[in-house]
């Protein structure tokens, strides 16, 4: 008898399609923006947006990506292994754990300093390890939740000089509350005044930094003059707009109202079962929905734990043979149920796209968040990990 394949791998409820040619399309339209003479840094915290960093990245270096912007030490590592010997440049933008910051250090990976304790703690594993640190000072303008206060650049700069063997003065830089929303607008344009003052500080002070760097994605688009020696780009190149004011404001200047943008992602999955339901019976738990005539039913093998929200329950969308067609009753754990009364002909196990599009219909992440009350960001960021990500 045969043994059993335990080290089989198995296949999940639903998968990620990842776009190489949409990717590099997004970077070229990128590039083309903040022109080619500025340092692209690639953000990919939060699991690159839901998109995997064991995948993402290595799309990102084929699109001809240097450098890399994370959140934390824990996901410098997963872009480090990614990246394995490639030169590329990481740069940390928050967290280090104390058991990380040896290694970062020996690493040679980039990271922000926001508090003076950060920037002592960093020449003092220099100094033990006979290395730089490559440090970027991020300033408090605004935003209220990381950067040196106005009173502490003066410390800061004292540190840096009597260091300078032990410090590499990387960057300066600063993150703008909201610049995707004219709401924000004053807002936004009071913390560029604070940063020039500081940069003003650091330049009289005969003490300047190898990069200035200030701008997101929406900050990238809105506020030109904020791009500075790098941009930190994050949501544009998964291929999405910052919100739908920016799109709007963009297509206004060139009056275009095409998107040049192409999502990365897809999500996919399958027909699971059939079933007929007649006129009048509840469909699922509760009674939240009632056939109101004889109807044909897919049950699609995914629910709220992998990602759909259960508040997309008696609306949300799906494709199923170039069919746009709606959950009916509430998303369970691990199962929806959709109306395909209308499809002639469908089988157990035909694609579902729940993210994507087919040739003549489409269900976007917008979609997603409008139904579900959630921010693309955060739509793609609670993507599961243990989803499948393949690239295409």
């Amino acid at each position: 008898m045969d043994s059993i394949p335990y080290d089989k791998e198995m296949q999940n409820t639903s998968y990620l399609e990842l776009s190489q040619s949409a990717l590099n399309n997004n970077i070229q339209f990128i590039r083309k923006n903040i022109t080619e003479n500025r340092i692209l840094s690639c953000v990919v915290k939060g699991n690159a947006y839901g998109h995997g960093i064991d995948k993402f990245v290595p799309m990102l270096l084929k699109a001809g990506v240097k450098h890399i912007s994370v959140f934390s030490s824990f996901e410098a590592h997963q872009v480090k292994l990614a990246t394995g010997k490639k030169n590329v440049t990481i740069m940390i933008m928050g967290d280090i754990s104390e058991e990380d910051f040896e290694w970062v250090i020996k690493s040679k990976i980039e990271f922000f300093v926001f508090d003076i304790y950060r920037l002592k703690r960093a020449i003092e594993l220099a100094k033990k390890l006979k290395m730089k640190a490559l440090v970027h000072l991020e300033v408090e303008t605004g935003m209220h939740r990381l950067g040196l206060e106005k009173e502490e650049l003066p410390i800061a700069l004292e540190l840096l000089k009597e260091n300078k063997k032990y410090i590499q003065f990387k960057g300066i830089c600063t993150h703008y509350a909201g610049a995707e929303s004219v709401a924000n607008h004053i807002r936004v344009k009071d913390q560029i005044k604070r940063f020039n003052r500081a940069l003003t500080f650091f330049k009289k002070n005969n003490f300047e930094p190898d990069l200035v760097h200030a701008a997101c994605s929406a900050a990238s688009l809105r506020f030109p003059k904020t791009r500075g020696d790098l941009v930190r780009i994050g949501i544009l190149q998964y291929g999405f707009w910052p919100s739908e004011e920016t799109f709007i404001t963009y297509c206004n200047k060139r009056n275009d109202y095409s998107n040049p943008l192409s999502p990365v992602i897809s999500w996919k999955s399958r027909v699971m079962s059939l079933k007929r339901v007649k006129v009048g019976e509840f469909i699922g738990y509760g009674n939240s929905y009632m056939a109101n005539e004889n109807k044909k039913l897919a049950v699609i093998p995914l629910g709220y734990t992998n990602g759909f929200a259960r508040s997309l329950s008696n609306s949300g969308r799906v494709i199923i043979n170039d069919f746009r067609t709606q959950v009916v009753g509430t998303v369970n754990m691990n199962a929806i149920t959709v109306d395909v009364t209308a499809l002639d002909n469908i089988a157990i196990g035909d694609e579902v796209i729940l993210i994507g599009k087919s040739d003549s219909a489409e269900v976007t992440v917008s979609s997603f968040a409008n139904f579900t009350d959630q921010l693309n960001y955060e739509v793609l960021a609670r993507l599961p990990k243990d989803i499948e990500r393949r690239v295409v």
